[in-house]
Formats: structure tokens, C-alpha cells, sequence
């Protein structure tokens, strides 16, 4: 595919509020934020969400099922549910146009809306993160979404049971039920950011963000699943300075333009 790259240098275009893109209606963004992740103002997704609304985006910020306080209280596919609501409310407020924004484990679950709605303005993933399908994930987790299959064939999918997850380098154990972690967690299930990727709806772009100190992304090949994506003229690349957290702040002012650009 044809890719377009803005790398540490970026072409600062200006968008009027008051015309060309806004003339269309108002921009609607719903933001998830990372795994484990809050949405309070002082987080990477609120602090985003902040610089959105100050441009004019009206901005859906909600606590996402892999939050702090839910872990994984539903599935994948329940999760694409979830934010049809959040999309309906943005519509309920004017918005006449919807980009579906994430961070780390959010960016996964933008990609797997595109790969399921039609329709979208756009999708923005920052620093893309929860690569189930990247084999060195699946090792450090010893595969344990195996045990939780056998589980779920077993009827017992409602139960909950140990299970290891594997985040910025760290394994970590989550208490989770065999059918929701056999969902997020299965390298060929629903969440395989690179399936997801490759089956973006045709016509919705792809903004890629993420920090140059970011080592998930040169350990998992990042730029190698976007180039997955179906081709669209405003597909594009950024590379922001700082690392993982950072890149939602680092990278607000080139999301907010690329997304008026739209």
C-alpha cells in the first residue's frame, strides 16, 4: 500500500473552525483509553481529551471494560457494542461525523470498530499496544488463553480463573472469566490487532501515533500492521518525541490537525 510518513517533522496546516471541514457538521471523537487505564482529567487520555474540546471536537471519554475498576468485564464483541452507545450519544450532540481514537489497548479496540462499522470519518491509534498475536506475547503468557478454550468448551465460561497478560514488558496475572479472556486474548480471536487492521471498513483513514522512545512498537513491528490497512489517501504515520504515555499529549496538536483535515 501507499504509505504516508510524517516523522518528527511536521507540516503545521491550519483548519478554520468556522469553515471548510467544520462547514460539513461538528466532529465527533470518541477516546479509550489504555489498558488498566482511567479517564480522569490528569490521565494521557484525558489530558487529550481536554486539548479536543478546546478545538472545538465534541469528545466522548468513557471508563472501557479493561479499565482500572472493570478488568475485562466484557468481551470484544460486547465492547463493539458498547461503543455503538457512545457513538449514538455523540450523534444525540450534533456530531455529524465520528473518529474513533485510542491508546495502547484502546488503539486495538479503534481498529477492531473500523474492522466492524461502516461509515466512520476516521480512526486514531496511539501507540498501539495489546499485540496478541505477536508470538513473544503469547510465550510470556504462556499461552494461557489454551486453558481458558478448554474452559469455555467445558461450559464453563462464566467462571473466573487466573490468567497472565503481558503489558509493557511485565507479565501480570488478571482475574478474569474464561469466555472474557479466551475473547481478548486469543491470537486468532476477535481482538488480533493485525486481522483488525487489514479489515478496516473501505474509506476510513488511519492515523498511527506513537513516541520514538515507544520499544513496543520497533518490538512488535508497528509500522508492519498499519501497512496492513486498506489503502486511503489520509492513511498517515506520526512519530511524536517520548515514549508510550506520552504519545496522546505529545501527539495532540497533529492528531487535532490531521483529524480537521479529514
Amino acid at each position: 500500500m501507499k504509505l504516508t510518513f510524517f516523522v518528527f517533522v511536521f507540516a503545521v496546516v491550519s483548519f478554520s473552525f468556522s469553515g471548510g471541514a467544520a462547514a460539513e457538521g461538528k466532529i465527533g471523537v470518541v477516546l479509550m483509553h489504555g489498558k488498566g487505564g482511567m479517564t480522569q482529567p490528569s490521565s494521557p487520555a484525558g489530558k487529550l481529551a481536554e486539548r479536543l474540546r478546546d478545538a472545538g471536537i465534541l469528545v466522548a471519554i468513557p471508563d472501557m471494560p479493561w479499565s482500572r475498576l472493570r478488568r475485562f468485564d466484557k468481551t470484544y464483541e460486547e465492547t463493539m457494542a458498547e461503543i455503538d452507545i457512545y457513538v449514538a450519544q455523540l450523534k444525540a450532540k450534533g456530531a455529524a461525523r465520528i473518529v474513533i481514537a485510542g491508546h495502547s489497548l484502546g488503539a486495538n479496540a479503534a481498529l477492531g470498530y473500523g474492522a466492524r462499522r461502516a461509515g466512520l470519518a476516521g480512526i486514531v491509534a496511539m501507540a498501539p499496544g495489546h499485540f496478541i498475536d505477536h508470538q513473544e506475547f503469547q510465550d510470556r503468557v504462556d499461552h494461557d488463553y489454551r486453558k481458558a478454550r478448554e474452559r469455555v468448551e467445558n461450559s464453563m465460561d462464566d467462571e473466573t480463573f487466573p490468567y497472565r497478560d503481558f503489558n509493557q514488558g511485565k507479565v501480570s496475572v488478571r482475574i478474569m472469566t474464561a469466555k472474557n479472556y479466551l475473547s481478548w486474548f486469543d491470537p486468532k480471536g476477535p481482538a488480533a490487532m493485525n486481522m483488525n487492521t487489514a479489515n478496516l471498513k473501505p474509506g476510513t483513514p488511519l492515523l498511527w501515533i506513537y513516541g520514538r522512545k515507544d520499544k513496543l512498537q520497533k518490538i512488535r513491528n508497528s509500522r508492519r500492521v498499519f501497512a496492513r490497512a486498506p489503502d486511503h489517501p489520509k492513511n498517515a504515520i506520526i512519530i511524536v518525541d517520548g515514549g508510550h504515555r506520552d504519545t496522546p499529549l505529545r501527539g495532540a496538536k497533529r492528531i487535532i490537525e490531521w483529524i480537521w483535515g479529514l
